[in-house]
């Protein structure tokens, strides 16, 4: 889980857009599905299915995540967003660095996701 919601954070802008679209979700639901599994991160890598040597970034991108969170920073909650804000563009950064790191490759297939309403 951990590993498909950086897919979704590491993703170009237009991919981000198109999977919210596909999946019916506003954009918070990337930052809330990472949000929720990095609560995995200290488990996974007791477990050795994640390497220690992530959890700066991981951690560095859930603060980013946060600073762009609260209704002061709506507007950063936007699909139009996701192309031109900074914040968004350094959660790709890390999150890409993750992947490399784990996987040896940034892009991935987005996940497909069943949404309960």
């Amino acid at each position: 889980m951990l590993l498909e919601s950086l897919a979704v954070l590491a993703a170009d802008a237009p991919s981000q857009v198109a999977w919210l679209t596909k999946h019916d979700v506003v954009t918070d639901e990337i930052a809330l599905d990472f949000d929720h599994a990095l609560g995995m991160a200290e488990a996974l890598v007791d477990e050795g299915h994640l390497n220690s040597g992530v959890l700066p970034d991981l951690r560095e991108n859930d603060a980013v995540l946060s600073e762009m969170s609260g209704a002061e920073n709506a507007d950063r909650g936007t699909k139009g967003a996701l192309s031109g804000d900074e914040g968004w563009a350094q959660t790709r950064r890390l999150a890409r660095r993750v992947l490399v790191a784990e996987l040896g490759e940034w892009q991935q297939l987005l996940p497909e996701i069943s949404v309960i309403r």
